[in-house]
């Protein structure tokens, strides 16, 4: 089924950080917002904002809300935290997509837009670390040697 003879097409923006999931569903220029849901919606503990559960229940509440736009299909963009830290998208990013797919939206293509620095921040400093052993040496300390 190519994209020409389909219905309308969607953008599904997928946020997927180690301690919150996002999930937007704009048309395909990007400039209007038909749907969206975040990990505090679904759920009531903090901890939980970022599980598979919580990203599979944000999925199906968008999903209904696309289909009622008239959306049909979606395009997925999943961004993962990048910048210096994890560039690894959360536990939630793939749960959202099988979600969506399950919710009778049709996957088109799936695109990784995760900012990734081209030099970034300076590295922090090494830390010195000063070592000192407070505890004698007692094999010698028969001949006289206090072992510092």
């Amino acid at each position: 089924m190519s994209e020409a003879d389909s219905g309308k097409w969607g953008i599904a923006h997928v946020y997927a950080s180690f301690n919150n999931t996002l999930v937007t569903i704009t048309d395909e220029t990007g400039a209007e917002t038909l749907a969206k849901s975040s990990g505090g919606t679904v759920v009531k503990q903090n901890r939980d904002e970022a599980s598979p559960y919580a990203a599979m229940q944000m999925a199906e509440v968008v999903a209904e809300k696309a289909q009622a736009a008239g959306v049909d299909g979606v395009h997925v963009r999943v961004r993962g935290p990048g910048g210096n830290g994890n560039k690894s998208p959360g536990p939630g990013a793939q749960a959202t997509i099988r979600a969506l797919a399950r919710a009778g939206l049709e996957i088109g293509r799936i695109e990784d837009v995760t900012p990734i620095p081209h030099d970034g921040t300076k590295a922090p400093k090494n830390k010195r670390v000063w070592v000192v052993n407070l505890t004698p040496n007692l094999s010698s300390a028969g001949n006289g040697n206090l072992g510092l």
